[in-house]
């Protein structure tokens, strides 16, 4: 229900960048609501941002930071001697060919 009620208050204002809507922010609002029981539906008339959606608004997160380099991947193997000293590390060359073939008549 947060993440619905977050979508729809980035929703309501072009531009917005969905990134910026923070969860504890509207987690906070919601219990804030639940605790206080503030923003109790009294009429017909439902607004679909609400309080929550009002305070992830007007409270957004910083924006991303530029990416300068690629992401790393965690590794899969450990740098550290794990297995023990046994383990043989070194490298060979490896070859490749290519065969032609010609086209069957």
């Amino acid at each position: 229900m947060l993440r619905t009620a977050m979508t729809d208050a980035t929703d309501s204002v072009p531009g917005t960048d969905p990134d910026r809507a923070g969860f504890t922010t509207a987690l906070a609002a919601a219990r804030d609501q639940l605790v206080l029981a503030t923003g109790v539906v009294s009429g017909t008339d439902i607004d679909l941002i609400g309080t929550i959606g009002r305070h992830v608004l007007a409270h957004p997160l910083p924006a991303r930071r530029v990416r300068t380099e690629d992401r790393i991947v965690k590794r899969a193997i450990s740098k550290y001697n794990a297995r023990g000293p046994a383990i043989d590390r070194t490298t060979y060359k490896a070859t490749i060919s290519t065969n032609m073939l010609p086209a069957s008549p």
